[in-house]
C-alpha cells in the first residue's frame, strides 16, 4: 500500500468522531446463590420494609436488597458480582422496573447507603474488599455491617471527602447515625416472622422505632378497638344518665 493511501486512511480515521464502547447488555441478575440463612433473609426484608415506611413521605428513592450492582464493563465481563444485602439510592425515579442496579442506566447514580449482613464466610470480604469498593469506587456515604447472629457486630463508616471512610461512633444506646437517611440504626430484640432474635432496625430522629407493615397493622387494629371501646363507654354513660333522669321524673328526650 502506498504512503499516500496510508496517509489518507489515517486522515479519514482521525476525522471520525470517537464513540465510547457500548456497555454490555448480557447482564446476569441471579447467580442462583441463596442468602446465608433464613434469618439473613428476614433481616434483609426487615430493613427493606422499614426503610420504605421511613421514607414514605418521599417520591424519589429506591430500596433494594440482594441485587447485583453493575458499575463497569470490566466488572460485568468478569462476572465480578457485587450484590449488597441492602441499599438505598436517593433522588431517583422509583417507578422503573429493575432486575438489578446498573449504574450506566441510572445516570451514574450509586447507592447512598449500603448494609451488608455478615456471616462467618463473608465477614472478611464485607470489611475488606467490599468496603474498599464502596469507599473508592461507589463513594457510598454510609456503609454498615451486621451479623444477624451476633448482636454486638454492628459497625458503620461515613465517607469523609478528604479522609475516606471514618468509623461512626455509637451513641449511648449503641446506635449508629445514618446521615443520608437521617435515621438511627440500632438493635431491637423481639420476634419478626416468628423468629425471636436481635434485629437491626431503623429509628427516627426522636428515637422511635420505625415499624414494620405488620406492626403498623397491629397499631391500626388497636386504635380501632380503642375507638370502639370509647364509643361503647359513651353509649353506656348516656344510658345511665337517661335512666337517672327517668328516676327523677324527667324525660331524657326533652333535654
Amino acid at each position: 500500500m502506498s504512503t499516500d493511501i496510508i496517509s489518507e486512511n489515517l486522515f479519514l480515521d482521525q476525522d471520525k468522531e470517537w464513540e465510547p464502547p457500548m456497555p454490555p447488555t448480557d447482564l446476569i441478575f441471579d447467580d442462583g446463590e441463596p442468602m446465608e440463612s433464613n434469618r439473613h433473609r428476614i433481616a434483609m426484608n426487615t430493613l427493606i420494609q422499614s426503610a420504605e415506611i421511613a421514607l414514605s413521605s418521599r417520591v424519589d428513592f429506591f430500596v433494594g436488597g440482594n441485587m447485583f450492582v453493575y458499575f463497569s464493563s470490566t466488572q460485568a465481563r468478569n462476572r465480578d458480582f457485587r450484590g449488597p444485602d441492602f441499599f438505598v439510592v436517593l433522588n431517583v425515579n422509583p417507578r422503573v422496573d429493575r432486575q438489578g442496579w446498573v449504574v450506566w442506566e441510572e445516570n451514574g447514580r450509586y447507592p447512598d447507603v449500603i448494609i451488608e449482613l455478615m456471616s462467618s464466610s463473608t465477614a472478611d470480604s464485607d470489611i475488606g474488599i467490599k468496603k474498599d469498593i464502596y469507599e473508592e469506587v461507589f463513594r457510598t456515604p454510609d456503609y454498615y455491617v451486621f451479623d444477624p447472629f451476633d448482636e454486638n457486630s454492628l459497625k458503620g463508616w461515613h465517607l469523609d471527602s478528604n479522609q475516606g471512610y471514618q468509623e461512626i461512633i455509637p451513641n449511648e444506646r449503641g446506635w449508629l447515625w445514618c446521615s443520608r437517611l437521617e435515621l438511627w440504626l440500632g438493635i431491637w430484640s423481639g420476634a419478626v416472622s416468628r423468629d425471636q432474635a436481635a434485629w437491626l432496625r431503623f429509628y427516627d430522629l426522636q428515637g422511635n422505632l420505625i415499624p414494620l407493615p405488620e406492626e403498623l397493622a397491629v397499631r391500626e387494629r388497636q386504635r380501632a378497638e380503642e375507638a370502639t371501646q370509647r364509643a361503647e363507654n359513651e353509649r353506656l354513660r348516656a344510658e345511665r344518665l337517661a335512666a337517672r333522669l327517668r328516676e327523677l321524673g324527667e324525660n331524657p328526650d326533652d333535654i
